[in-house]
């Protein structure tokens, strides 16, 4: 299964995703991971201060192309909440 890596940004409280190559709030520019490569990163990137409470997330294929959490506990916290739709991300749909 692939897995996304997510955690907090410390300094503002954001969600964040891993791209790749680096942190981004965008939930869809995360980089797909496989588990074992998804834990050495976790791993590396846990040492870090700047990201807190990181976590490998089961992703899925997303309606409109590209990937999305599994589990809507996670879409939440990437896209915003589900009851009012001026909060969430524009343009995300967490379903």
């Amino acid at each position: 299964m692939v897995k996304l890596l997510t955690g907090n940004d410390l300094v503002r409280g954001n969600v964040l995703w891993w791209d790749g190559a680096g942190w981004s709030r965008d939930p869809a520019r995360a980089a797909p991971l496989d588990p074992a490569g998804g834990q050495a990163l976790l791993a590396r990137e846990a040492a870090h201060a700047r990201v807190s409470d990181l976590a490998l997330v089961d992703a899925e294929p997303a309606p409109g192309g590209g990937l999305r959490p599994t589990h809507i506990r996670e879409r939440i916290r990437g896209f915003g909440p589900t009851v009012r739709p001026d909060l969430a991300l524009e343009g995300r749909d967490w379903r």
